[in-house]
């Protein structure tokens, strides 16, 4: 099975590789449109802000790539995000996949959000073997709220969606390289789709 982590400098990729590999498997770093395109399974992930990982996008071409994969491709994080109509983070169209638009956190809660949290309403083959309220863990300011594409939700002064499914296209806003051995099951879980 051939996996391609996509690096268009704005990932924590590391981590992400070093997690498959504990699961059994070999993962390639590229940005390379064809590798890309001929992958079994691709990660999308994302560290950082909104706009600026947006443009690296655009500026190699992997907006326009993106959303026409036909593989299974999971975005973590800022990943996730981008996948969404837009963010208000930098007020950020992003790649129109998910039907949701990210927003922030609003003051009643401390925001980045770090740490553990409870996620709940699981709804995927992604989810297959972790129960209700399993931890995983998260660091954001920015949020996609509840919509049809929801497949898990946290709650952290309001209800969200800790991932989305559309399609080929799945998105969790936690890190599953973060979370744990409930992080590598959901992992597992993508790599075995």
């Amino acid at each position: 099975m051939k996996i391609v982590i996509i690096n268009y400098g704005a990932g924590n990729i590391q981590s992400i590789k070093f997690a498959i590999q504990r699961l059994g498997y070999d993962a390639v770093l590229s940005s390379d449109v064809e590798e890309i395109q001929n992958a079994d399974k691709v990660i999308f992930p994302g560290v950082g802000e909104a706009s600026s990982a947006m443009k690296k996008l655009c500026d190699s071409g992997l907006d326009k790539l993106i959303p026409t994969l036909k593989q299974p491709v999971l975005g973590i994080c800022l990943g996730m995000q981008l996948m969404c109509h837009s963010s208000e983070e930098g007020n950020t169209t992003g790649l129109g996949i998910f039907d949701v638009d990210v927003v922030k956190f609003d003051t009643t809660v401390k925001v980045p959000q770090i740490g553990w949290n409870q996620i709940n309403m699981l709804k995927s083959g992604l989810f297959e073997g972790i129960t209700e309220n399993e931890y995983i863990y998260l660091v954001h300011s920015f949020y996609a709220p509840l919509c049809t594409e929801t497949i898990a939700e946290c709650f952290y002064g309001v209800d969200y969606s800790a991932a989305l499914q559309k399609d080929n296209f799945y998105g969790t806003q936690f890190h599953p390289e973060k979370s744990s051995s409930v992080g590598e099951e959901i992992l597992e879980n993508f790599l075995n789709m």
